[in-house]
């Protein structure tokens, strides 16, 4: 358990490294803290730190940084939020694909990290279907939403329709099932496999499983601003740091990963980067929040940046961003 003293001169350290990027020594600190206190009283709390794990010793200099867990303690404990005056801004309710993007470009710009916004995933609801033979045992699934949105699918069938036995389906299909999720048409075809031809009810089944597992594949991460890392020193000086950070965007797995679980969370949420496997890089943190549609949590957005972030402004940005595209995808269009 640290003491105010401590407290005091652990939070000037965060603050002081977050704003200048270089190890505090203790007469910066000194500075910083506000406290007369004298040098070695002030290396001697450093050095308790130290042994805690809050701070570290790069080799490269005498002064201190903090550490992951560092980090955690002033973000749990030490953060005020300084609710100075953000831009005002605004999100049309326009289609959710462009909200959604707009946010992104929104979390970026004010920000100047990485914004990125985990799409809602879309109802597997049809409101229309069509097959269109394109070739031998190949067939374009046209699938239209209730929302007017448009997907085709490829098909390729173990045998070959023609268009006329297309149609039939597709009718079929049309006048028994429309509205209802993909999933319910996937069950109740398999218990009325009997009363269809053979034929006709596998090209149904398979179209049916194939819009099935694109739905459940619909979750989209929409990213913004990853050049802004090009100019942060943290990662411009080591490019190392800069690769595993692209290869993250690259990749999205970790990314959906990660706002999955901040989507199970109210409010905002931090994450230090190294302090667990949520956010494996140290070098990065993230700030996130949910967003909801009609009061219902649909998805995530949030800024990642370098460790060294200003965190309670990166608060602001996340919360109100959240609310912005909460209000603008609950409006009735």
């Amino acid at each position: 358990m640290l003491d105010d003293r401590a407290k005091l001169l652990m939070k000037a350290l965060v603050e002081r490294y977050i704003a200048d990027g270089q190890p505090v020594g203790s007469r910066t600190l000194s500075k910083a803290s506000g406290l007369e206190l004298s040098p070695a009283t002030i290396r001697n709390v450093m050095s308790d730190l130290e042994e805690l794990g809050l701070i570290a010793s790069p080799h490269t200099s005498a002064g201190r940084i903090p550490t992951a867990r560092g980090y955690r303690l002033f973000v749990d404990t030490m953060l005020t939020a300084q609710r100075d005056q953000l831009p005002a801004q605004r999100l049309a309710a326009e289609q959710p694909q462009k909200v959604i993007a707009n946010a992104a470009n929104l979390l970026s710009s004010l920000s100047q990290f990485v914004g990125v916004v985990l799409a809602p995933r879309r109802a597997s609801v049809f409101h229309h279907i069509e097959f269109l033979r394109l070739s031998e045992r190949r067939v374009l699934v046209i699938i239209v939403s209730p929302d007017g949105d448009v997907q085709n699918r490829v098909l390729f069938t173990e045998a070959d329709y023609t268009q006329s036995q297309l149609v039939e389906a597709a009718n079929y299909l049309n006048a028994n099932y429309v509205g209802m999720a993909f999933e319910q048409v996937r069950d109740k075809l398999a218990s009325e496999v009997e009363t269809l031809r053979s034929e006709i009810a596998t090209l149904m089944q398979a179209a049916v499983n194939l819009s099935t597992d694109a739905s459940d594949a619909q979750d989209e991460v929409v990213i913004s601003g990853e050049r802004n890392l090009l100019a942060i020193s943290d990662f411009s000086s080591d490019m190392r740091h800069l690769r595993r950070a692209f290869d993250l965007f690259e990749q999205k797995t970790q990314l959906l990963r990660l706002l999955d679980v901040s989507s199970r969370a109210e409010g905002v949420r931090i994450y230090i980067g190294g302090e667990s496997q949520v956010v494996p890089f140290e070098e990065l943190s993230v700030v996130s929040a949910p967003y909801e549609v009609d009061g219902q949590i649909v998805g995530t957005l949030g800024v990642i940046g370098p460790t060294r972030m200003p965190y309670d402004r990166m608060i602001q940005i996340v919360d109100i961003t959240s609310k912005l595209v909460s209000n603008a995808l609950s409006r009735p269009r």
